[in-house]
């Protein structure tokens, strides 16, 4: 029998009502379970709020405003209903639930007598977000409203979710791949590294149920198919790098640009943003620089992307930003923001993982591979000065700082750790969320001006305030910001607007304190954006516990005060 989508609904209340981290993967195991091999790479995506599998380029395209009011003339209540639920709950899922468990609307007595499947809901936010073209915003209305009519109220409140993807349930992919390993009596090493390689967990839980243990722990990369990226912790200096890597590092230039990884087979090249969406028809130039000097038959490259002047320098981040979003008009954008590669490191080479060989060796195996494409600028030393002398230098040319690879890592896609650091020379800054905005005063008044920013809270799904800004972005980019920020509004209160979070911002700040303003705790002195971060998602953004870190970390160079 068909996996009801209510039942999902069901589980996904518990999981979000229940803290313990071993029922909670006990609990979705044993659902697991009991899915056919079709049905579970819907499921795991759903749970994790996404409608589509991590590597799948397909796209809602639903704002809130559009479903917000839809969801008015489904219910046909008073919508204060929401706006209460909302304020008491912060989640627009839990509004949504209380909406329809006050609507007047009777459902169609054949709607009612055929309960939803996932499979049926996956069908339709296929159907969705496949349409396009003339009346397509109507159509894509029309599917949602059937879709939504159907609902229960726990399943309202979850389709919901995954049409702004806030699942908010605290259940993060770490957690799913126990779920698998648990459910399919597979090791969690080989579903982590299955997870790696294909670059989905739903997709090797699929797997898992359908092939078993030894087929998975064979899977390998494919082509065209993203994986998510190695990251790197902050460094406060070379000294902190040398000693973590045991005394001898590799040091590179850290680029103020945009990662990306590429992939080829054959002559067709893809190239993929951080957040894996394919950016390739925005970057033509970067698909010509790889055509030409990377020989191999099949490759997964990863590299950095940054934008330069006339004379080939570095220009700031915001121009490189505007080559991604372009997609029209490709050739002026070329012309007026040239932009250059540099690869860095090497996952796959016709027909084989390279990830499990030192970073050194991959090193090795890039420069042979990458014809006339310039690597990135490094040193492998064991000596403080001219790791120092190294990071002034990096500077001095426009870039951001350094980056320290531990000479013997393995590539770990998707994890942080010490293995890779980054090595800046002023304070540490942080990629955080607007959650709600306030319009400004005097010639700012009709925009969205004044940003409260969000740390990610990993146990709970939430983001809590750690501090405000109106400093940083220029007139320009606060009417895109308000732009934006309409879109996902979800109450105004006076000339406060609050908001999903989806816009991540990179944010400086003098020094972090303690606050009783914030149910954080934390709060940012003298907060100002320095960026915003199109090629980061909300998971991307740094976790409350990193604020609590860096809030220590003062400590090494001054007092305590006394109350803390």
């Amino acid at each position: 029998m068909p996996a009801l989508f209510k039942s999902l609904a069901e589980l996904l209340e518990k999981i979000e009502s229940t803290r313990k981290r071993l029922q909670i993967v006990g609990m979705a195991a044993e659902f697991l379970k009991t899915l056919e091999p079709e049905e579970l790479e819907p499921t795991v995506s759903m749970i994790l709020g996404r409608p589509f599998p991590k590597w799948s380029q397909k796209t809602l395209e639903v704002s809130w405003a559009t479903l917000s009011e839809i969801l008015r003339r489904i219910a046909q209540v008073d919508w204060n209903i929401f706006l209460e639920a909302f304020s008491s709950t912060g989640d627009i899922g839990a509004a949504t639930k209380a909406v329809f468990e006050k609507t007047k609307v009777k459902k169609q007595a054949l709607l009612l007598e055929k309960a939803l499947t996932i499979a049926e809901v996956r069908r339709s936010l296929e159907a969705i977000a496949e349409t396009a073209g003339s009346g397509s915003r109507e159509k894509k209305e029309r599917l949602i409203a059937a879709l939504l009519s159907q609902a229960s109220p726990v399943e309202a409140k979850y389709l919901i979710k995954i049409f702004i993807g806030e699942m908010r349930t605290g259940f993060h992919e770490g957690l799913m791949e126990q779920a698998v390993a648990k459910a399919f009596e597979i090791p969690l090493a080989t579903v982590q590294k299955a997870s790696m390689t294909i670059g989905d967990i739903g997709e090797v839980a699929a797997m898992a149920k359908a092939e078993g243990k030894e087929h998975l722990s064979k899977v390998g990369f494919k082509v065209f198919r993203p994986v998510k990226p190695m990251l790197a912790q902050m460094a406060d200096d070379v000294d902190e790098a040398l000693k973590e890597h045991g005394g001898e590092t590799a040091f590179e230039y850290k680029y103020d640009g945009a990662r990306v990884q590429i992939h080829k087979r054959g002559g067709e090249v893809r190239v993929f943003s951080r957040r894996l969406t394919d950016v390739t028809l925005s970057l033509p130039e970067i698909v010509d620089t790889v055509k030409s000097n990377i020989g191999a038959g099949e490759a997964i490259l990863e590299g950095e992307v940054i934008a330069v002047d006339n004379f080939g320098n570095p220009i700031p981040f915001q121009h490189l930003m505007r080559r991604f979003k372009r997609v029209h008009e490709i050739a002026d954008a070329a012309e007026k923001i040239p932009v250059r590669l540099y690869l860095f490191d090497v996952l796959y080479l016709n027909g084989e993982s390279l990830i499990s060989l030192p970073y050194l060796r991959r090193r090795q195996v890039l420069a042979v591979n990458a014809g006339g494409i310039p690597l990135t600028m490094q040193i492998v030393t064991d000596k403080r000065e001219d790791a120092e002398k190294f990071l002034k230098e990096a500077i001095a040319a426009g870039h951001e700082g350094l980056m320290a690879k531990k000479l013997d890592s393995p590539y770990t896609s998707g994890t942080r750790g010490k293995r890779w650091f980054k090595i800046k020379t002023v304070l540490e800054p942080l990629d955080l969320v607007i959650t709600a905005a306030e319009y400004g005063y005097g010639r700012r008044h009709d925009w969205l001006s004044d940003y409260y920013l969000a740390a990610r809270d990993v146990e709970t799904g939430e983001f809590l305030t750690v501090g405000k800004t109106f400093k940083g972005l220029t007139d320009a980019e606060i009417i895109e910001m308000t732009r934006q920020l309409k879109e996902l509004a979800v109450r105004e209160e006076h000339r406060r607007v609050v908001i999903i979070p989806r816009v991540v911002v990179e944010v400086a700040y003098n020094e972090i304190q303690k606050s009783p303003k914030y149910k954080s705790e934390m709060a940012l002195r003298f907060a100002r954006i320095t960026r915003v971060r199109d090629d980061k998602t909300p998971e991307d953004a740094d976790t409350i516990a990193k604020v609590r870190e860096i809030y220590e970390r003062q400590f090494a160079q001054k007092g305590r005060y006394k109350a803390d």
